[in-house]
């Protein structure tokens, strides 16, 4: 999937995506929502300064992909040298997250809804086989570098991707392994995610 992300004159970003490209990096956002999942509850306060206080979790998400998404501010527990360590990392990392979390997911939710928004702007009508070009606003076009960045997060930590290593590793899969379409998808975010960001450099 060639797609690349070009200059727009005046700031943002242009790619053209063919109905495939379109279909795929939808599905993706809307599974990265379902899993950073909902806001606020309907029945949540009003109160700006209240919900500007409410605490988040204080615990790390039990799901490997969201704990790579919502790391520990103060590094890793485990490898901290002295059990006092650890356990002073731990506290300050629980504390860090509990007024941190819920502003963090309630900005990765903003920035995959501006995807799945921006390209609902794309008509099937308009894209057909040879596709459409998706032009992004400056805003838009950071909104979509951050989720990109979360897709390839949280697709790299279903693929058990720890290093540069394991990357070299998925060039050379069978075609019959069952990871292949992750894949693909990781490195061809990962084509889209480099060509926006050279576009977005001044």
């Amino acid at each position: 999937m060639p797609g690349q992300f070009e200059p727009l004159p005046g700031g943002g970003a242009a790619v053209a995506l063919d109905d495939v490209e379109v279909s795929i990096i939808r599905s993706l956002a809307v599974q990265l929502l379902e899993l950073i999942g909902p806001g606020p509850a309907e029945d949540a306060s009003d109160d700006p300064l209240a919900e500007l206080f409410a605490d988040g979790p204080s615990e790390p998400p039990s799901d490997p992909v969201l704990r790579r998404l919502f790391p520990d501010a103060y590094g890793d527990p485990e490898g901290a040298p002295r059990a006092r360590e650890a356990e002073e990392q731990r506290a300050h990392s629980a504390e860090f997250r509990r007024y941190t979390e819920n502003d963090l997911r309630a900005g990765k939710r903003d920035n995959a809804l501006a995807v799945i928004r921006t390209l609902d702007t794309l008509s099937s009508a308009s894209a057909g086989d040879e596709g459409a070009v998706l032009q992004l606003s400056p805003q838009e076009s950071q909104q979509w570098l951050r989720a990109l960045n979360d897709l390839r997060l949280a697709i790299g930590s279903r693929l058990e991707i720890a290093d540069e290593d394991d990357t070299d590793l998925l060039y050379r899969l069978p075609d019959e392994d069952p990871r292949k379409p992750m894949v693909m998808a990781y490195l061809w975010l990962g084509g889209l995610q480099e060509s926006l960001v050279a576009t977005l450099m001044p």
